[in-house]
């Protein structure tokens, strides 16, 4: 497993952290344009790591750089939310702090050569975080169902997984440390 290497999966999730500043400029003014971006940016975290899986191209940079510009991408998307009014400050903050804890919990274990990798958990919390913000982004009504609704019933959702994936993080990093 080499450190650093410039393939596929290393540019998608490069090109997520790419994205990002598109996202915020135009969801603002232009939110089905900001949701577009935001699901192409989704859509590589899923290429990503299928890819370097099938293609045998994990790198030591993949398994830290993938989880960060997740966290980059959901954390500016709950920032913008906020801002807009469509998601309550302290569900944000409970969101982001668990990003934070995890990410430094798995940069700890990897610099002790432990690769904690994601498990579960997390995955359906990002899956339902990204719904979430999609429909919040979106937030109108869409052949008579209310997506800010669905927005805030899956931010919920993925608010109860973040809690609980983030303890069984913790936990895996004090056994295997």
């Amino acid at each position: 497993m080499s450190t650093l290497r410039f393939n596929l999966p290393t540019i998608l999730t490069l090109s997520r952290i790419v994205l990002i500043p598109f996202f915020v400029v135009s969801v603002y003014h232009h939110p089905y344009l900001g949701a577009a971006v935001f699901g192409i940016a989704s859509i590589t975290d899923f290429l990503d790591g299928y890819l370097a899986r099938r293609s045998g191209q994990i790198t030591k940079f993949g398994i830290i750089m993938d989880p960060i510009a997740d966290k980059f991408l959901v954390i500016s998307a709950l920032i913008v939310l906020v801002d807009m009014e469509r998601l309550s400050a302290w569900i944000a903050i409970v969101l982001i702090v668990r990003e934070f804890l995890v990410t430094a919990l798995r940069v700890v274990a990897l610099s002790r050569d432990i690769v904690i990798p994601a498990e579960t958990g997390g995955k359906l919390k990002t899956s339902f975080q990204i719904a979430a913000i999609f429909c919040l982004i979106l937030m109108g009504s869409i052949f008579g169902v209310d997506l800010y609704d669905i927005g805030l019933v899956l931010i919920w959702i993925s608010l109860v997984l973040a809690v609980i994936s983030g303890v069984n993080y913790t936990l895996s990093f004090w056994r295997r440390i």
